[in-house]
């Protein structure tokens, strides 16, 4: 089984103007609702894959029971612990006219620390664990030691670990090995404390992250896909030029990929193509709506996948 772990699911309410005009009345010409917190992405994009896994976190208030629903009614399977606190809302604004997109992220409740100790004991209770899933940021009055420890406990049960958050969390988080993180590389610079612009720099600086104990950096470049460091492997996987519409969950959705291949058997080039596949099929959908199967097929034979020489 699949399991993602969400500490700071939100909300997410998207709403779609003609126009974003300063200091003026703006009209919302529609507006959604989607379950969001990057594990929930991963979940989702899973499920659209037909992949059988479970998203785990918090959920509190009126928001949570609402994000709890409208993940039941995709089909996924949830097992979140009710916390006193409300779950967040964010806002994604999407201009019409411009076809940019504005996000408000919401900082999320406090959790206490009885309601941290209860994930811990979940995680610790299960069993047939395959691969664990750990990302996003987290919520008020939890200290970025939470990840190691479940990682930690994810690892001694046997199961692969994936990592994606950032800033202390992720710091203190590789302590904890996980298998695979995937930072952006803005998240890879932060990690590293170094701008890193250049593709020999940034390899360079994924090659020092996994003397630090991790098997496999990925690290996405946007428009420019996506670079796989491991021990004996380097790619870089680029996908086609496609009508960018959205870009929130992209990342979440090429962990979904990359999760997807390993569950298939594929090797690490392999999923690496089914990563950047899954993240561009995400980039062709409004709102939040995320990677779906159609789109996913036919990016798949479409990424070109150089291999790079180690450094």
């Amino acid at each position: 089984m699949i399991y993602t772990v969400t500490l700071n699911p939100a909300l997410d309410r998207t709403l779609w103007v003609e126009k974003i005009r300063a200091d003026d009345s703006n009209r919302i010409e529609r507006e959604e609702k989607y379950a969001g917190g990057k594990g929930i992405d991963v979940s989702k994009v899973l499920t659209h894959l037909g992949i059988k896994n479970k998203a785990l976190g918090f959920v509190g208030g009126f928001a949570g029971e609402e994000l709890e629903g409208l993940l039941v009614n995709q089909g996924i399977s949830c097992d979140f612990i009710p916390i006193s606190g409300e779950t967040r809302t964010d806002i994604i604004v999407y201009d019409i006219g411009t076809k940019s997109q504005t996000e408000f992220n919401a900082q999320g409740p406090m959790i206490q620390p009885y309601e941290l100790m209860k994930i811990v004991h979940k995680i610790e209770r299960i069993e047939h664990a395959s691969i664990i899933v750990v990302s996003g940021s987290l919520p008020a009055g939890v200290h970025p030691e939470i990840y190691r420890r479940i990682i930690e406990i994810s690892r001694a049960k046997g199961a692969k670990v994936f990592l994606d958050t950032d800033g202390e969390a992720l710091k203190v988080g590789i302590q904890g090995l996980p298998d695979v993180i995937k930072p952006n590389i803005h998240e890879l610079s932060r990690l590293v404390s170094e701008d890193l612009k250049e593709m020999n720099e940034i390899t360079s600086a994924a090659r020092n992250v996994l003397a630090q104990g991790v098997d496999t950096v990925l690290v996405s470049l946007g428009a420019q896909g996506m670079l796989l460091v491991s021990h004996k492997e380097q790619y870089h996987a680029v996908p086609p030029r496609v009508d960018v519409i959205n870009t929130v969950g992209a990342g979440d959705s090429a962990v979904a990929g990359f999760v997807y291949g390993m569950i298939k058997g594929k090797d690490l080039r392999d999923s690496l193509i089914f990563a950047v596949a899954a993240g561009t099929a995400t980039t062709l959908r409004p709102g939040t709506a995320l990677c779906e199967e159609e789109d996913f097929l036919k990016l798949v034979p479409q990424i070109k996948v150089q291999t790079l020489a180690a450094s």
